[in-house]
């Protein structure tokens, strides 16, 4: 009955470490999801604001040869400020993605320190004797 009830234990505790890393790596996709639905929203952002600096530059070309006095600056500040603004997404989208945190990261550092601890638990004790170190 005590083994029975052993690997009972011992079943338990395994199912308890898998529950913790199964709920760790649900928290984490929780967190991917949303990190990439906010990269796909600046991507929109960058599409769309370089969309509109190209029209205005087009704009601008196209008014080019219609004779006023301050036209030409205004189209020509709304291409910088629309590319930008499309730029500076890009460089957020860009910068998001390639120094964001790895992808379940803390799952994996938790994995690992398990598979440690095993391997751990299956060396031999360093510093155990046996009894033929004590005899002459």
């Amino acid at each position: 009955m005590a083994i029975r009830q052993s690997v009972g234990e011992l079943a338990g505790t395994l199912l308890s470490i898998v529950r913790t890393r199964v709920e760790l790596f649900g928290l984490e996709a929780a967190g991917e999801k949303t990190r990439l639905f906010k990269l796909l929203g600046m991507a929109f952002a960058a599409l769309l604001f370089s969309t509109l600096a190209l029209l205005v530059l087009s704009l601008t070309l196209a008014l080019y040869f219609w004779p006023t006095d301050y036209r030409y600056w205004a189209l020509g500040l709304l291409v910088v400020v629309y590319g930008a603004l499309g730029l500076g997404f890009f460089w957020a989208v860009r910068r998001a993605l390639l120094g964001g945190p790895m992808p379940f990261n803390a799952t994996l550092d938790e994995l690992r320190r398990d598979f440690t601890a095993v391997q751990r638990l299956c060396e031999p004790a360093a510093g155990a004797r046996t009894d033929t170190e004590d005899r002459p």
